[in-house]
């Protein structure tokens, strides 16, 4: 490379550096990057991420972005962490322990970003196209483990058949999201009579559906796919197609329980489980979560104001261990596996409070017609339903599809409203 060549690309890359739309498409980049690592790896997502809120500093509106902090959508979450951290004061767990709690928050923080980003970035789109192909390449990957367990980077665990990372919980709530999400555009392609496209799609969201019903789904999912075909129904279906559409689906659900014993395995241990614990008194997974809700309303009632502070669940199980009233072998588990129960116990009524109105909030963004709105609408209401067995705003993975669904979701459906404000403005 000549001394020219030398000059003339230092001059280029100085450029790029200097250009805000060059440091925003590398933005949209470690976007990607991070939705693309989300089913399979939690270091990388967190480094993607992070990647992410620096590129977005050089260039960052100061103004624009404190004053987009203000909307209720923004403010919430905020809310929710300060919460968490202010709730440390009066807790009486270890100072490790308290700001260890506050760890499941911070990520919040991350949402009024990817909201102010994608109000101005016209990607958006890009990365639920990356989130569901990264889906689809784990669900051939499912399959293989399925035959071939060895392939899996887990220890064999028969329990979790056909899980090549993380754990059966993950994927399931992948799965489902892309599922019920591909309706949307499936319905709009069917309309517009582009019917290979449409197959496509629809031969795509058949083949997570399957992968759940033949090699492994969490029971959450079982509960939560019903509903999310629900509100799609509801919202986007007249009553003869919903009519129509429900006899198909459960003609297939028919044919998968006769067909798949893994499916009848797996809803059989809602009633096995209960049994065991109410009748013999031991440890299931539905008698542990029992265990734990009821212990968790008690808590709740000893402090219902502002709750034991943050980081406290832990050591309050501890002690409810050693009464006569608690299960043997019941193990002690930091969260009551219940959303709203887990934020009772550390902050009360008013931290209720809070997680009500960010799911308030958010779901009130998302209300219309559009696929940015179907996309944030199903994120936020799979939440909703999922966070009623388990602390999922709270938990890495799901935590993080929540964090990004809404806000790149949020951010798209945002710069619409403006777009269209502006259009009208000008007509006017």
């Amino acid at each position: 490379m000549t001394a020219l060549e030398r000059q003339t690309t230092a001059h280029m890359l100085w450029r790029r550096f200097r250009s805000p739309a060059a440091w925003s498409e590398t933005a949209d980049l470690f976007a990607i990057l991070t939705v693309v690592s989300l089913p399979w790896s939690t270091s990388l997502t967190a480094i993607f991420n992070a990647a992410f809120l620096v590129c977005m500093v050089p260039f960052l509106d100061l103004r624009a972005f404190l004053q987009s902090l203000m909307r209720p959508i923004c403010a919430a979450p905020i809310a929710l962490f300060l919460l968490a951290l202010v709730g440390t004061l009066w807790s009486d767990a270890a100072w490790g322990t308290r700001l260890y709690a506050v760890g499941p928050t911070v990520k919040l923080l991350v949402l009024p970003m990817l909201l102010y980003h994608f109000e101005r970035s016209t990607r958006g789109h890009w990365i639920f196209i990356a989130f569901l192909v990264s889906c689809a390449l784990l669900s051939i990957m499912s399959w293989l483990v399925a035959f071939y367990p060895q392939l899996s980077l887990k220890p064999y665990d028969p329990l979790e058949r056909g899980i090549f990372v993380k754990n059966y919980i993950d994927q399931s709530q992948e799965f489902t999201l892309c599922a019920v999400a591909l309706a949307y555009p499936v319905m709009m392609l069917l309309r517009e009579k582009r019917y290979w496209l449409a197959g496509l799609l629809g031969a795509l969201a058949l083949s997570f559906l399957v992968n759940m019903a033949f090699v492994v789904v969490s029971r959450t999912a079982l509960v939560t796919v019903p509903i999310m075909l629900g509100v799609f129904a509801l919202l986007h279906l007249r009553w003869r197609s919903i009519a129509m559409i429900s006899a198909a689906l459960i003609a297939c659900a028919a044919i998968a329980w006769q067909a798949s014993p893994q499916l009848r395995k797996t809803a059989d241990t809602f009633s096995r489980d209960y049994r065991l614990y109410r009748e013999e008194k031991l440890p299931t997974s539905m008698g542990e979560r029992l265990e734990y809700w009821r212990y968790a309303a008690q808590f709740f009632v000893q402090a219902p104001l502002v709750g034991h502070g943050t980081g406290s669940t832990q050591g309050l199980y501890e002690r409810a261990a050693k009464e006569p009233s608690w299960i043997p072998r019941v193990r002690v588990f930091p969260n009551p596996h219940n959303q709203t129960l887990h934020v009772a116990i550390q902050w009360g009524v008013i931290g209720i409070g809070v997680l009500y109105a960010i799911w308030l909030f958010h779901f009130q963004l998302f209300r219309g017609d559009g696929f940015a709105k179907w996309i944030g609408l199903l994120v936020v209401v799979q939440n909703v339903f999922t966070s009623l067995f388990n602390s999922h705003l709270f938990d890495f993975h799901e935590g993080w599809m929540y964090v990004i669904g809404v806000g790149v979701a949020g951010g798209m459906v945002i710069r619409m409203q403006r777009e269209t404000a502006k259009v009208v403005e000008v007509g006017s």
